[in-house]
Order: structure tokens, then C-alpha cells, then sequence
């Protein structure tokens, strides 16, 4: 049996009046880039670390998958911890991991187009008709990349999207004496005062949103390029809020200690009709997401998550999808992920 098509899914919610949702993965960055964005790009990126702790730990664990040696670090600090009394090891583990997090951080950035108008425009566009489905009514947008496409695709195309709110916004800084012709100053690009309205969710946060201890900041494009004041940052010892270590147990605890990650995965769990998925595939690190998915699910019968589509590309996707169907509790269904044209893809030489 043949699979329904990305436009077949959309035609039946439609018709049936469901209010629509999007979830994005890591394949919707590699469907634009897969030299730039996929995993192994990044591990090769890291495998030049000049840290001898880092490449000692990739030589013992022998494997480049960042998310399974961040894994292994927290089991080795919470072990070093508990049981030695040498707080020299517990000091270099704690290095390390941190060591791991910035080089990840440089990977991305350096493994990045430079700057928003890198992106073609005819790619920028077809990304954004598919977003307009979701922010053209009342749905929502999610993603657990933490790379600065999205973002970008919507500066590039705010104009023709609907509710491109992110949740950040400048508030207006009183002045003490009132001036006429004094112009207005506001304050830095904070996250809260617009979080009603908010429609755009980085599950996972992203290299431009940056927790200061007081409030969380989103660096925007000033004039210089975006990374160029990211680095910068992150020179200053200031990271982005950034969630890659662990499961999913591990990673639902860092999203529930930020306040603004904490609010994306509260909407996610909160939302009604139907998911739809793009680039996710539900691996063994995500089971925090399904539990999202089910708490959207388990709300009253007029209010809740009906079903849940997921993309797959292959036999391969296909049947992990039916190994972990049994997880979800509501009705999930796939769909052919190649017939999302995200990037313009169908107009690209190797698909014709």
C-alpha cells in the first residue's frame, strides 16, 4: 500500500476542520544541507578538537555521537562523584563536558551559512510556504534544532507569514525626565511579555537565544552578522540555551530549569488537533517529546491531540515507526517525507 503524500495529509485536516501543528527535526536541516547539517558534519568538525581529554574520551567510547558521550560523561561524573575520592578525576570530567559543549557550539556556527542572505531565495521561500500552513491560521511551530535556518527563514519572509511570534520583545525604558523630542529607548530583546502569542518553539533552544541568569536575550542581526555576535558571546563565556546531552529523562530536566524552554514543552503538551511531523524520528533520546505528545493526548475529549503524522523516508523509517507506535496514546500515522518540498527540492537537478 502506497504511502499518502505530505499534501494528501494536509487536504484531510482540512476537510475535517483540525487545527494543525508542525514539528521539526534534524532532517529538515539536512534536507537543506546534509554536508552541513548531519551528525557526522559535526563530529568530523570536533574529531580536529585540540583537546587531549576529548580526543582520549572519543578513542575510549570509540564513537563521534556527541549526544551518547555526553551520556556517558554524566554517568562517569555521577560515578566519580559518589564513589572516588579523587575530586581531580570528577574536575576532569566536568571539563570535558564542557569542553564537548563549546566545541559543539564552534561546530555549528563554523558548519553554518554565513548569513541569511546565503540561503537562495527560492529555497527561502518554499521553506516558508510550507511554516505559512501552520502560521497562517492557529497552529504552532516546533523544532528541536537548535541551528539558525528557521529563524532566518522567517526574518527573510515575515511579511508573508501570519503569527511569526517568538515570545521575545523590547520593553520601553522609562526615561527620567520627559524630553519631546527625545527618541524612545527600549530595552535588550527579552523573552516573556509577548509569550501569549507566541507560535515559534525551539524545544531544544537555539544558538541565538542566550539564558543571562536574569532574563533570556535573543541576538538578532544588527548590522553584523549574526554568528559574528554569537561568537562573540560565547568568547565571553556566555552560551546559548542549547539542550543536546543525554536522554530524554536527562534532557526533560534541563528543558523543566528554563523558564523559556520550560514554556515551549508545556505548549507542546498542551496542544489540540493534529501533529504533524518533518525531519523527526523519534529516537531513543526523545521520549520526552512523546511524552508531550501523550499529555496533548490525554487532555478532554473536545480539546486534545488526535493523531500525530511522521514523515518517513524509507522501509528503514517506516518500520521504526511501528516499533514505536505502541508508545504513543493517540493514533499515529506516516506519510512520505520526500513529497515535503521544504527547500524548493523538487526544482533541484538531482530530483527531476
Amino acid at each position: 500500500m502506497a504511502l499518502q503524500t505530505y499534501q494528501d495529509v494536509v487536504n484531510y485536516l482540512q476537510k475535517q476542520h483540525r487545527r494543525k501543528h508542525l514539528l521539526l527535526g534534524n532532517g529538515f536541516s539536512i534536507a537543506y544541507d546534509k554536508k552541513i547539517f548531519s551528525y557526522n558534519a559535526l563530529s568530523l568538525f570536533i574529531q580536529k578538537t585540540d583537546n587531549k581529554i576529548l580526543k582520549k574520551l572519543f578513542r575510549i567510547i570509540n564513537t563521534y555521537n556527541f549526544e551518547q558521550i555526553m551520556n556517558q560523561l554524566d554517568v562517569f561524573q555521577r560515578l566519580a562523584n559518589d564513589f572516588l575520592e579523587d575530586n581531580n578525576l570528577a574536575g576532569k570530567i566536568t571539563n570535558a563536558s564542557d569542553a564537548l559543549k563549546s566545541s559543539l557550539i564552534d561546530a555549528v556556527s563554523t558548519l553554518h551559512p554565513e548569513q541569511i542572505y546565503e540561503i537562495q531565495k527560492e529555497k527561502s521561500r518554499s521553506c516558508a510556504e510550507l511554516l505559512g500552513e501552520y502560521l497562517g491560521g492557529d497552529g504552532h511551530v516546533f523544532t528541536a534544532n537548535y541551528d539558525l535556518l528557521l529563524y532566518w527563514v522567517l526574518m527573510a519572509n515575515i511579511s508573508n507569514l501570519g503569527n511569526v511570534v517568538d515570545g521575545f520583545g523590547r520593553e520601553l525604558i522609562e526615561q527620567d525626565e520627559y524630553k519631546p523630542d527625545q527618541e524612545p529607548e527600549y530595552g535588550d530583546l527579552e523573552w516573556g511579555q509577548n509569550k501569549d502569542a507566541q507560535h515559534i518553539h525551539y524545544l531544544h533552544g537555539a544558538l541565538h537565544i542566550f539564558d543571562t541568569g536574569v532574563a533570556i536575550e535573543k541576538e538578532i542581526y544588527d548590522g553584523n552578522y549574526i554568528l559574528d555576535n554569537i561568537k562573540k558571546r560565547i568568547s565571553k563565556k556566555e552560551y546559548p540555551v542549547f539542550v543536546t546531552a543525554g536522554d530524554g529523562n536527562q534532557k526533560l530536566e534541563h528543558i523543566l530549569h528554563n523558564q523559556y524552554l520550560d514554556f515551549c514543552y508545556k505548549t507542546l503538551c498542551e496542544i489540540t488537533g493534529s501533529l504533524i511531523t518533518v525531519g523527526f524520528r523519534f529516537g531513543d533520546q526523545d521520549h520526552h517529546i512523546i511524552n508531550a505528545i501523550n499529555k496533548a493526548a490525554k487532555q478532554s475529549i473536545s480539546n486534545r491531540l488526535r493523531s500525530v503524522y511522521i514523515g518517513v523516508f524509507s522501509i528503514a523509517d517506516s518500520k521504526h515507526v511501528e516499533s514505536i507506535r505502541p508508545l504513543f496514546k493517540c493514533k499515529v500515522n506516516t506519510f512520505d517525507a520526500r513529497t515535503v518540498n521544504i527547500w524548493n527540492r523538487f526544482t533541484d537537478e538531482e530530483d527531476r
